[in-house]
């Protein structure tokens, strides 16, 4: 299955199961205007026992497994993520498709910014067929600078003039 194809599962089986989550990275690059390929889902899963074991269910059904050898329903353990946090200085717990390695969907490990505000502050749009939410242009401008990767570089200057030419 196409990874384009993948994402949009993934993303109609979220939305029916409804669970509470952003996209963040390329995808959410793209919803805030700037085209840009990628190759992972990255997602920021609102921190709720619940909801956490809600979307593990569906990443399961959906046939994905942890990258880490854990089992799925472990992401759900607050304490497990603050330990993953301090001691492996893990960001994001990731998914992948066992017949498709490059299939990778990355989950924070943490809410970047309260997720409440972030949720609220969060712009629709429209990608593999789905309306979702994307995490905003000041969020997503902290979470680039944050990450300072030289691959961000040209995602934070493009971020910054959209925030200019909006306050002009």
């Amino acid at each position: 299955m196409p990874i384009q194809q993948s994402y949009e599962n993934i993303l109609a089986s979220l939305s029916r199961s409804n669970i509470r989550y952003l996209v963040a990275g390329g995808i959410a690059m793209n919803i805030l205007g700037m085209e840009r390929a990628t190759f992972d889902l990255d997602l920021i899963v609102f921190l709720e026992k619940e909801n956490i074991l809600r979307f593990v269910r569906v990443m399961t059904k959906l046939g994905y497994r942890p990258k880490v050898p854990v089992k799925p329903e472990n992401f759900a353990d607050e304490k497990l993520r603050r330990k993953w946090i301090t001691e492996k200085n893990m960001i994001v717990f990731s998914f992948y498709h066992p017949k498709n390695p490059f299939e990778v969907i990355d989950v924070f490990v943490y809410h970047p910014r309260p997720f409440d505000k972030m949720y609220k502050a969060s712009k629709k749009g429209r990608i593999f067929g789905q309306t979702i939410r994307a995490a905003s242009l000041q969020d997503m401008l902290f979470m680039k600078k944050k990450a300072s990767r030289p691959k961000d570089q040209v995602d934070i200057r493009y971020l910054q003039s959209i925030i200019r030419k909006q306050e002009d």
